[in-house]
């Protein structure tokens, strides 16, 4: 079909011929993805540093949290600001100045001589993961076809969580090699290395072709087409024209307007029972938590990097799936799983019986979590709004979802108890609590959006 025939756009929802799988696709797949490595990296070697640093530091709770935290504050800072860059300059390019920021931030990490550098580092490596949840998702959904997208984008959710195996096998091996007082230096430095190969495989990737038909480049966005497996790319290339066309006429809107009211409850929604469920003070505070459960240092470290392999696993079965399952069903079971679990968590920390039971009850919130809302967030939010929007409402999800965690990991070194003190059990009992308010949320306002063309999301909704 020849694109300079108007007579003939195909609408969104006509069946567009299948894509082909190629080497561009799988390249641009990965190299995406491979942000949500040092994403999930970052946000969990930290875990296996919290003693050494509160002792070398003198931190008391609050200013432990507040380090803790830092890379959150960056990340609510990242995610606002990388929108209108992503927009202007391209989801790649400023994918390269994230990828500049992590170097930074492991350097800064391993070379700090005190809480203050520790926690600029900190914010650096926070601005790249902010950015990089607003970004790699957007891009990922703009270059996989409809079929695929689900478990494309879901391959961001997949690299964050083989991060945070690596993130803790790196810890145990690391601390197993009796470094002594340099121990916490080598983890935070060695994330060096998969942030240079970010940075330098950025540069071998195509650009988003939904995003260089926004700015009137149709041949190149053509060739993207091309290289990405499309078979029938003019009529693709139409497709996107005319959505792009009905997005941006009558210029750029804000994105809080009644047309966007039910994508932006949506997008907040699930951004904050993602963190009310309390996934990144277990990944922050791993070690401490086992610790606080009366496992030895080896110990929690071993366990941690069992959680990590249970993450990693569920959330492979939750990305081969979620085409198939749907991401409303993956949501509801996961949040059953999760609130059982961290119910059952919160009876023991409230006593002193059974803690041999944490394992495995934090291995299974872990695996609901990952499955569930962990497999579907950035999925679900890079497809609820239109294209023209899609960047605006893929940073609100992100800051919410950043905010909530900075508030959930700054403050929980401050309730934190030993199992069997009074009240040690209260986070656990408010994160199972959430849980529960979830599962209604989601049963009664979410939709189904599994399969459905980005460019017809908008009028389902």
């Amino acid at each position: 079909m020849n694109v300079s025939n108007p007579s003939h756009i195909p609408h969104a929802s006509e069946e567009l011929p299948p894509s082909r799988t190629t080497g561009a696709l799988l390249g641009a797949t990965l190299v995406g993805a491979l942000g949500g490595l040092l994403f999930g990296f970052d946000t969990a070697v930290i875990s296996g540093c919290q003693d050494q640093l509160r002792e070398l530091f003198r931190l008391t709770p609050g200013e432990q949290g507040f380090m803790t935290a830092s890379a959150l504050i960056g990340a609510a800072v990242g995610s606002l600001a990388a929108a209108k860059p992503g927009d202007r300059y391209g989801r790649r390019d400023c994918l390269k100045i994230a990828a500049a920021f992590y170097l930074l931030c492991a350097v800064g990490c391993a070379a700090a001589n005190g809480l203050w550098m520790m926690v600029t580092a900190r914010i650096l490596g926070g601005i790249a993961v902010g950015a990089t949840s607003v970004l790699c998702p957007m891009y990922l959904a703009e270059i996989s076809p409809a079929a695929w997208r689900g478990r494309l984008v879901a391959c961001f959710q997949v690299n964050i969580v083989l991060g945070v195996l690596v993130a803790y096998l790196s810890n145990y091996i690391i601390g197993s090699m009796d470094l002594g007082a340099a121990e916490w230096r080598w983890k935070l430095g060695i994330q060096t290395l998969p942030a240079l190969a970010f940075f330098v495989l950025l540069f071998y990737i195509p650009r988003s072709p939904r995003w260089l038909v926004m700015k009137g480049r149709h041949a190149e966005a053509g060739e993207v087409l091309t290289k990405i497996g499309v078979e029938d790319g003019p009529a693709q290339l139409a497709s996107i024209r005319a959505s792009v066309g009905r997005d941006q006429s009558g210029g750029s809107s804000p994105l809080f307007v009644r047309s966007l009211s039910r994508p932006i409850f949506l997008a907040v929604a699930v951004a904050m029972f993602n963190q009310l469920g309390g996934i990144n003070a277990l990944w922050y505070y791993a070690d401490t938590i086992f610790a606080m459960a009366g496992f030895s240092k080896d110990s929690s470290a071993l366990q941690s990097v069992i959680l990590g392999v249970a993450n990693l696993v569920s959330t492979l079965i939750g990305m081969a799936i979620i085409d198939k399952a749907g991401r409303k069903p993956l949501l509801l079971w996961g949040t059953v799983g999760c609130g059982i679990a961290l119910a059952l968590v919160a009876w023991i920390f409230s006593g002193t019986a059974h803690r041999e039971w944490l394992v495995w009850l934090f291995g299974g919130f872990v695996v609901c979590h990952a499955f569930g809302q962990g497999a579907v967030i950035w999925v679900f939010i890079s497809e609820i709004f239109p294209t023209a929007s899609r960047s605006k409402g893929q940073t609100l999800g992100s800051f919410v979802h950043w905010f909530m965690a900075m508030l959930v990991s700054w403050t929980f070194p401050l309730v934190a108890k030993d199992v069997g003190v009074s009240g040690a059990g209260l986070p656990f009992a408010f994160f199972a609590a959430m849980m529960l308010l979830q599962l209604f949320v989601v049963g009664f306002l979410f939709p189904e959006t599994k399969q459905v063309p980005l460019e017809d999301m908008d009028k389902n909704l």
